[in-house]
């Protein structure tokens, strides 16, 4: 039986090529329980026992694209679906360092996944010189987006130290039973004619709304003002075409060191994020001798309170091009650019309604799609230099068979002219960044770590 797939993640798979890998990952870090088992027998316990009628659905998807779906792609069942193609062993080489840990991980974050087969991998990785042992989990973002993947994996996990046997990821789980409700009483034709018809002009107000919100998002940005839109830019050397080698480098912080900048600046943890990212990226670029005169642009994933004329306001996500300011030398000036500019972009897109967000923000992300094109990005500027995004995680600790979950970092998607992906996310008192880059083109990827630390000691010296 074929299911159509919707149009937004068929792009994933149309885009996808050796190059540039349209899946995104995770790694976790745990350290084991006193009375844990060998590590080759926590493997077992995750990945034996079970069978295909065991797998969830959503695991045993593969797409597909032929004649009977008019050239478009959907989804199948694999009916040869084989668990051991998914779930898999590694062992670190010696000496188990982190530093072999995340070269693995740059590895097999690297490799297109199979589609003959269901979009996804996990990976069980051992040998860390400290004992601990190591979870990588990739997705095809068609399949899941990198939030809903960071979700299901930690289904698997629970807040009860003491709880063991968890189901894997992959299992079928029955329903949970809902809570009865009174059903409220259906609608007269009266009412339900007029919500049709109050629905309906919502929707041709929004939409009659789309060109003169185009016109104000364009003047923004040809005033570099912050919007969805950029025509600010600067040519970087993330802007170019990549090859398929991936390099992943990552460390966490403590959250609290991130508040203090955030309680001394009067500001987001977003915006002290968005600073220590802009420093390190100085600091980077200039020791390549590359740092372009102009400040970088980095597109902002945002999610915000925005009017909705249904409700009394509604929730949209949208993207906001940030000034980085890395032109500036001063930390405590990149820090208010970047606090002034998202603060613009916010209120920008806080006009709009969230129908309209979505067209101004797939239009700011559109030139992406031709960055394919031979040429393409050399001869024309970038829409925005990298993305920066920050992604709320856990805030109570976690636990595998009784694994204290350690570390949580999230890998992303580089693609052509723009080499370099940032993301971050939280786990309980930590802050953690996850750096995606090409390989070729962002060598050394791993000096931004220490650059992120030196920004950050920065601009706590700068804020008090």
């Amino acid at each position: 039986m074929l299911l159509p797939m919707s149009p937004a993640d068929s792009v994933f798979l149309s885009v996808e090529s050796p190059q540039t890998p349209m899946h995104v990952g995770g790694l976790e870090l745990f350290f084991p329980a006193e009375d844990a088992p060998s590590p080759a027998e926590l493997f077992s316990q995750l990945s034996s026992g079970s069978t295909a009628n065991d797998v969830a659905p959503l695991f045993k998807k593969r797409p597909r694209r032929s004649l009977a779906t008019a050239g478009q792609w959907a989804w199948e069942e694999d009916r040869q679906f084989d668990l051991s193609h998914h779930v898999r062993h590694n062992s670190l080489p010696q000496p188990g360092r982190v530093l072999e840990l995340l070269a693995l991980c740059s590895r097999l974050h690297s490799t297109l996944l199979d589609r003959q087969r269901p979009l996804w991998e996990l990976h069980f990785i051992e040998g860390l010189a400290d004992g601990r042992f190591a979870l990588y989990f990739k997705v095809h973002h068609a399949l899941l987006d990198g939030v809903s993947a960071q979700r299901l994996l930690q289904r698997i996990l629970t807040k009860d130290p003491a709880a063991r046997g968890l189901p894997p990821p992959w299992a079928n789980r029955p329903a949970a039973p809902r809570p009865a409700q009174q059903q409220p009483a259906p609608p007269s034709p009266e009412e339900l004619v007029a919500n049709l018809l109050r629905s309906a002009r919502e929707v041709a107000t929004d939409v009659a709304g789309i060109p003169s919100a185009l016109v104000r998002t364009v003047n923004r940005g040809l005033q570099s003002q912050s919007a969805p839109i950029s025509f600010a830019a600067p040519r970087s050397m993330f802007n170019v075409p990549i090859s398929g080698s991936r390099r992943f480098a990552a460390q966490s912080w403590p959250l609290e060191r991130i508040n203090r900048i955030r309680r001394g600046a009067r500001c987001t943890v977003n915006d002290v994020v968005l600073a220590a990212c802009s420093g390190a990226l100085r600091t980077y670029l200039s020791s390549m001798d590359a740092l372009p005169e102009a400040p970088l642009i980095a597109m902002v994933p945002v999610a915000l309170r925005v009017r909705d004329r249904a409700r009394e306001s509604g929730n949209a996500l949208g993207a906001v091009m940030c000034d980085l300011g890395t032109h500036l030398a001063d930390p405590a000036d990149r820090l208010r650019t970047v606090r002034r500019s998202m603060k613009e972009g916010k209120q920008a897109l806080a006009e709009l309604s969230p129908l309209q967000i979505v067209a101004m923000t797939g239009l700011g992300m559109s030139p992406l799609l031709l960055q394919s094109i031979p040429g393409y990005a050399e001869l024309l500027r970038p829409p925005f230099n990298l993305i920066i995004s920050n992604v709320p995680g856990p805030r109570t600790p976690l636990y595998l068979n009784g694994a204290r979950l350690d570390g949580l970092y999230p890998l992303s998607i580089p693609y052509h002219g723009q080499a370099l992906n940032i993301t971050c996310t939280s786990y309980t008192d930590e802050l953690s960044f996850g750096l995606t880059g090409c390989r070729r083109t962002v060598p050394h990827l791993q000096r931004m770590l220490g650059y992120l630390e030196d920004e950050l000691t920065a601009l706590e010296q700068a804020t008090g």
